[in-house]
């Protein structure tokens, strides 16, 4: 069965972007038959990418259906299309790439603080000390910020809009819960619709001329364990029956707890990581198959 996935991508960062896409590439490395089609837009800033694995199923069931599952069970479907409430992760799942490594990327200091982000993904490293680490190697002004957010849109992961948009109709509340920044998340939630109040992130702390101090550390999510505590936040606080968490990462695996989220999904669009895939309720690598699974 054919597989097809859409990526954008920098062309200066071509090949760091592709390395960085673990989904296609766990696919890839036992396929025969790909086919990869590039196409340059005049004045676009990014590469649109198809890749087209044309023996998909048949290959990565025996390799991938070890550590992770991409068929609900009855439970979990019946869950996920009553949830009172969802909660998205931003950084690769919302959006295609990671904020903080793009923002860092931009002040020259990509290759240092995305090994940092790594690190912080799957756990190895407490949250906070990751996040104060990665900072410290660029310590962004706010007139870098400003310019990041002109220069550089966030980009959405293909099928988020019409997948929240299918959520609000049914009534069931959208938030966006990220260790990201809440200066750069806004145009994220402002684009799909999402009100400010279901905003939980960190927020960048500048000085009177605009330097760098820090970030703010009474947020929820400046902290190991952060996220899941901004769940039974949201839970308790809205009465919420069944809420549901979704994003790629070891901080959001962390949510699904007794008075935090009933689920957690994994979504492996972006990057797929093994050992979080292999905990989660149900693994997707589409936000097209969240959306069918609601009819």
């Amino acid at each position: 069965m054919a597989r097809v996935f859409s990526l954008s991508m920098h062309p200066t960062r071509f090949s760091r972007d592709l390395r960085a896409l673990q989904v296609p590439q766990l696919f890839l490395k036992n396929l025969p038959e790909n086919l990869f089609r590039l196409s340059y837009g005049a004045g676009r800033s990014y590469i649109s990418v198809t890749i087209m694995a044309t023996t998909l199923q048949p290959q990565c069931s025996k390799s991938a259906s070890h550590f992770f599952s991409t068929k609900p069970s009855n439970e979990v479907l019946e869950i996920w299309r009553n949830a009172d409430a969802v909660c998205f992760d931003v950084d690769s799942t919302v959006c295609l790439h990671e904020g903080i490594d793009e923002l860092a990327d931009f002040c020259g200091a990509g290759k240092a603080v995305s090994e940092w982000t790594n690190k912080a993904m799957s756990g190895s490293v407490p949250f906070e000390e990751a996040l104060a680490a990665r900072l410290s190697l660029f310590s962004p002004s706010l007139s870098q910020l400003q310019d990041f957010l002109e220069k550089r849109p966030p980009r959405l992961s293909p099928g988020i809009a019409e997948l929240i948009n299918k959520l609000k109709a049914s009534n069931t509340d959208v938030y966006l819960i990220s260790g990201g920044f809440r200066q750069m998340i806004k145009p994220v939630a402002l684009q799909l619709g999402i009100p400010g109040e279901n905003i939980f992130a960190n927020q960048l702390v500048f000085g009177s001329s605009g330097e760098f101090l820090g970030f703010d550390i009474t947020e929820f999510t400046s902290r190991s364990g952060g996220k899941a505590v901004a769940v039974q936040h949201i839970r308790k606080v809205h009465g919420y029956k069944s809420l549901i968490m979704i994003g790629d990462g070891a901080t959001d695996l962390e949510a699904r707890m007794p008075g935090g989220a009933d689920l957690f999904i994994c979504y492996g669009g972006v990057l797929l990581r093994e050992a979080v895939a292999a905990k989660a309720d149900w693994v997707v690598l589409s936000f097209e198959d969240l959306s069918n699974a609601l009819k």
